[in-house]
This record gives C-alpha cells, sequence and structure tokens, in this order.
C-alpha cells in the first residue's frame, strides 16, 4: 500500500482545485487525502482509472509527472460511471462462472441418466420377463412402445412447466412421479400393472432431457452451446453402457424386481442433494443469473448466499439492493403467468417449416437406432444362446460409443461454428448474445450431422447382414459401436439445432423433439420384431437403413432454405410485437440469442420505460 506522504505535490494540487472548472466539468473540484488506507487506495485507483481513460499508452503514461496527470484529471471527468463506454453496454449472458457451469451441468448430465438409464437397464430382463408374466416376446415389447409413448409425450408438460415456472420445480415433480412409479413396479404381480408403471416411470423420468436441454440454453451462448450441450447429454449416453450390464446382473443373480428397487435407491440418494444444491436457471426467473430466485426456485444453498450477501451490504446499500431486486423480480413474474401446463404448445414449434422437417429427420435416425436396441436381446439369445447377463454384457460396445458421441459432435459444432464465423468475417463475442440473423446457422449444424450420418447408415446395413449370415460375435459388436458412435452424434447435433431455432423455449422446443421421436420410435419398436420375422435380419435392416437414406435431402433443404424460413419467422414475430400483440409467446422468438433483458438493472429499466 504506497502512502499519501509520497504524493505531497498531488495533495497541494488537489487542494487547490478551482471551483469554476470543477463546474464546467460537473464534478467536484477537490479530492481529500487523508492518511487512512482508503483514501490511499481511492487514490490510486483514480490514477489507474484515468490512465486507462485518457486512451494512451502504458508507457506515455508512465513518463508524466504529477503535474501532468493532474491536468488530465482536471480536462475530462472523474466519475467512474461515465468510464463504462469503453467497454459493451450488454450484460453477460449469464453470471454464472465457469466452475458454477461445470456443476450445474454435471447435475443436469446426473439428472438425464436416469431416463435412459430406466430404459435400458429393461432390455436384459426382456426375457425374463416374458416368462415370469407369461407373455410372448412381442407382447413383452409394448412395455418398451407405451415407455416411449410418455416419453414423447410427458416432456411436452415437463418443458411448458419448465419455460413458465423455471427448471427446479420441474425436476423435483418428475423425481417423485418417477421414485414413486419405481416402488410401484418392484411390487406389481400382473402385466397390466407393470404396463401401466412403466407408463408412469417413463413421465417421471423422460421429462429430464427436455429439461436438460432448457438449462445448457440458459447459461450458454450458441457459440459455445455445442460442448456444453455435449457434457450435459453425456449422463444419458452413459446409461446404454452400464444400464445393460446393470440389468444383466440383477435379473441373473437377484431376479428382476431388484432392478427397480435399485433405481428407487439410486434415484433417492440424487435427488437430495439436487434439491440442496441445484440454482434456478430460468432465464423468466432469474434472468441471466443476476436476479435472485424466489419461493420454491430456491434452494437451499441459494438462500444462504443470499442471506450472507445481504449481511455483508451496507444498510442503504442493502435497501436499495433489495427493492431493485424485489423490482425485477415482480417484474418478471409478470411474464410468466401460472397455469396448468399445455402439453400443446409445442405443436405450434412442430408446424414450423424448418422445425418439422428437422424432426422427422432426426426421428428417423433415432428409429434405426432404437431398433438395434430393442431387436438385439432376443437376436443375440437366438444366434448365440446367451443369458441375461451375457447380454447385458454385448451392449458395452453400443454404449461406449453413445458415451463418446456427444463429447466428440460437442466439439466439432463449436469448431465447425469458429470456422465459419473466421471465414465469413463474423465476430464472436465470447460470454454475450450474438446476433445469428445472418449467421448460416444451419450450415455449422448439419455440416457435422452429414458425415455421421453416412458412416452410421453404412454400418446399420452391414450390421443386418451380418445377423443374418452369424458370424462371429465381434463383427456385430464393433458395428455397434460404429452406430452408438455416429447415429447418437447425429441426433445429439441436430437436438442441438432445434434449440438454436427456439433458444427463448428451449425445453418447449426439446419436449417437441421428445415427443415426434418417442411417437415414431414407440412405432418402429412395436414392429421390428415381426419384421425381422417376416423379411429376415438383412432385409429388415436394410430397409431400415434404406429409409434414412430416401429421406436425407431433408437436410440439404434445410441448408438451402433454412435460413429463409428462420428471417420469415422473425420478421413475422417482431410484426406481431409491433401491433402490440402480447398473447404471441416468447417461444415464436427469431432464431438467435435472446435479447430479452437479463440482469436486474436492465428488467428494472424496462419495466419503468413501460409505465411511462
Amino acid at each position: 500500500m504506497m502512502s499519501a506522504k509520497m504524493f505531497p505535490a498531488l495533495q497541494q494540487q488537489e487542494g487547490r482545485q478551482d471551483e469554476g472548472a470543477a463546474e464546467k466539468d460537473g464534478i467536484e473540484g477537490t479530492i481529500e487525502v487523508s492518511d487512512s488506507r482508503d483514501d490511499e487506495k481511492d487514490i490510486e485507483e483514480r490514477r489507474d482509472v484515468e490512465s486507462i481513460r485518457s486512451g494512451q499508452s502504458t508507457s506515455s503514461t508512465s513518463t508524466r509527472t504529477d503535474h501532468e496527470r493532474q491536468h488530465v484529471q482536471d480536462a475530462e471527468p472523474r466519475d467512474l460511471e461515465s468510464l463504462q463506454t469503453i467497454t459493451t453496454n450488454s450484460p453477460p449472458f449469464s453470471i454464472f462462472t465457469t466452475k458454477q457451469k461445470r456443476f450445474i451441468v454435471f447435475m443436469v448430465a446426473m439428472a438425464g441418466f436416469f431416463s435412459p438409464l430406466s430404459a435400458n437397464i429393461y432390455f436384459p430382463a426382456l426375457n425374463t420377463l416374458a416368462i415370469d408374466f407369461d407373455v410372448s416376446s412381442a407382447t413383452i415389447n409394448l412395455t418398451l412402445t407405451t415407455y416411449m409413448i410418455f416419453q414423447g409425450l410427458a416432456p411436452t408438460i415437463f418443458g411448458d412447466l419448465a419455460d413458465m415456472a423455471g427448471r427446479r420445480p420441474a425436476y423435483l415433480i418428475g423425481f417423485a412421479v418417477y421414485i414413486g412409479a419405481c416402488i410401484g413396479i418392484a411390487c406389481c404381480d400382473s402385466f397390466a400393472a407393470l404396463l401401466i408403471l412403466r407408463c408412469l416411470q417413463s413421465s417421471g423420468s423422460s421429462g429430464t432431457i427436455a429439461l436438460g436441454s432448457g438449462v445448457v440454453a440458459d447459461i450458454a451462448t450458441s457459440a459455445e452451446r455445442g460442448v456444453w450441450m455435449g457434457w450435459a447429454t453425456s449422463g444419458p449416453m452413459v446409461a446404454p453402457a452400464l444400464a445393460p450390464v446393470l440389468g444383466g446382473i440383477f435379473a441373473q443373480f437377484l431376479g428382476w424386481r431388484w432392478i427397480f428397487w435399485f433405481l428407487v435407491i439410486a434415484a433417492c440418494c440424487f435427488v437430495v442433494p439436487l434439491a440442496l444444491t441445484f440454482p434456478e436457471t430460468g432465464r423468466n426467473v432469474v434472468g441471466n443469473g443476476s436476479i435472485a430466485p424466489q419461493g420454491w426456485n430456491m434452494s437451499l444453498l441459494n438462500y444462504l448466499q443470499v442471506r450472507k450477501a445481504r449481511r455483508e451490504v451496507q444498510p442503504l446499500e442493502r435497501t436499495v439492493t433489495r427493492d431493485s431486486q424485489r423490482t425485477a423480480q415482480q417484474a418478471l413474474a409478470k411474464t410468466r403467468k401460472l397455469r396448468i401446463p399445455n402439453p400443446l404448445n409445442c405443436v405450434s414449434v412442430i408446424l414450423e417449416k424448418d422445425v418439422a422437417l428437422l424432426l422427422f429427420y432426426n426421428s428417423l435416425v433415432y428409429c434405426a437406432f432404437y431398433d438395434v436396441m430393442a431387436s438385439a436381446p432376443q437376436l443375440l439369445a437366438e444366434i448365440y444362446g446367451y443369458d441375461a447377463l451375457q447380454i447385458g454384457l454385448c451392449f458395452l460396445p453400443f454404449g461406449c460409443g453413445c458415451f463418446l458421441a456427444p463429447t466428440i459432435s460437442g466439439k466439432l459444432m463449436d469448431w465447425n461454428f469458429r470456422r465459419t464465423a473466421r471465414n465469413i468475417g463474423y465476430v464472436i463475442v465470447k460470454g454475450k448474445s450474438n446476433d445469428l440473423r445472418n449467421f448460416p446457422l444451419e450450415r455449422v449444424r448439419i455440416g457435422v450431422v452429414v458425415p455421421m450420418v453416412i458412416i452410421g447408415d453404412a454400418a446399420l446395413l452391414c450390421y443386418g447382414w451380418v445377423m443374418q449370415v452369424e458370424t462371429s460375435l465381434a463383427a456385430p459388436l464393433v458395428l455397434m459401436f460404429i452406430m452408438g458412435l455416429t447415429l447418437t452424434g447425429a441426433f445429439n447435433a441436430m437436438s442441438v439445432m432445434v434449440v438454436d431455432l427456439h433458444p427463448l423455449s428451449p425445453a418447449t422446443a426439446t419436449a417437441a423433439n421428445n415427443l415426434v421421436r418417442c411417437l415414431m420410435g414407440a412405432g418402429a419398436t412395436a414392429v421390428v420384431i415381426y419384421m425381422i420375422d417376416a423379411m429376415g435380419r438383412g432385409w429388415c435392416f436394410t430397409l431400415v437403413a434404406g429409409v434414412v437414406a430416401v429421406f436425407s435431402p431433408i437436410l440439404w433443404v434445410l441448408e438451402k432454405w433454412g435460413p429463409q424460413w428462420r428471417e420469415a419467422r422473425r420478421v413475422r414475430v417482431e410484426a406481431a410485437k409491433a401491433r402490440g400483440d402480447r398473447a404471441v409467446d416468447v417461444e415464436k422468438e427469431a432464431s438467435g440469442d435472446p435479447s430479452i433483458p437479463v440482469d436486474a438493472a436492465s428488467v428494472v429499466r424496462e419495466e419503468e420505460r413501460q409505465k411511462r
């Protein structure tokens, strides 16, 4: 700390400031300098800021005398708020630090782990369940079909709830339903009860996928969304690797009921830290994170942090901050009227031309993926005579490919985004909202999808004929790894594109994605066994691969006409807003990152402007 006595000239000159000159500048012309450490720190900070404000180089500033520095201070305003003009006035997209984002995405990935875990842990036990409930393989597959139907329907409710009331309430309600359903399945004794409770189990767990996409869109801009989305979906992608092995172990040694008791224990162990520590990220509740959440949107950790922050500030500042936060909370509350979640809200998303084509093709890729998963237990038992544990182990290569896919595709998407931006001269402002109206967003995402679809579809074709001729086990396992890596990577890239097209309602957009893909996937899993019996293994998967290939030109259509459809939607929404149509939902916003006020100060200013 530098002593004030080291600057006698500065003290004398500060004491002789001319009041007329000070009035001309609109600020006080005197600075009282004392021996206290606070005053010394103020002098140092003022000199540093003046050197920046002067716009001169560091070397020229360092050679100035005290007298010259004083003239610079006299010539320019000393109000520190006026110095903010040298930086952008837009608030950061999210105030969460990188460490906080990592924790948030980790919790999102763990929450998303339960939906595919519940689906895939079930596969090795299908043959055992068919025997215990005295039904055929095709009939027991109906539990897969109904699971996938509700896997598509439930996120439409949870997505709308999350975009309306926040992410935390949707997570907590979903896990409550999920845990109750798992307990019921573990105790059920009839096939009808199993069928109904599997629907409830799917309803509780499947919303986490849509919620995860919403959370990532809350905290990450389009330029960095690929990697964060990759990490967020890594949890759901771990499940196909671990779940069949766990299911095989339980079904083989403890009985199939222990599968669901395990799910109850795992979910309870996760939901406690989720309720205590997971912060609210919904931008209609906390903005960019600078507005304190209200009610059940606040975790215990949030509450302790807010309470500590209030104790540390001065009484006057505490009152101003509290009033500002309350005004911001009330302003945001006006934009989110609580109501019964409407599952039909996602229909408006599906009816958009570009989104409809994207969801349809994405669902075809998903159907191909799930046809392999649903038929594998029966084929492995028929061809190689494997039991439940061995069948579960055979899913490991498939799961490993699924686990690697989000990370690889995420990094490729972000790399392609930066490369395209550099080629067209588009400047990416890191950590800020970026205007994507003239950015070729479709080309960036589809450029990652195309090579993955080509490789995955070729592997699917080969897989059918490998299973047809009953080769060594190594061949189908290698092909399953390739399909897990490429088809999942393509699916992940297209899912990110869905969120990019509707960034203000990401959970609703992802719910629309889940609705289409799961309904189509349910139909695919319901008929795949009949197709194999009627056509043979080779021709069945040839047909599936052929359907994907035939509809692949959809990607070219999206790349060519997608940008103008996106721009037309933006113009339509802005025109509706100009007419004062308040019924337009935020999900109708144009593509690009949200431009709504995201911090407390911006919300308060917007509220005051509307009152005037």
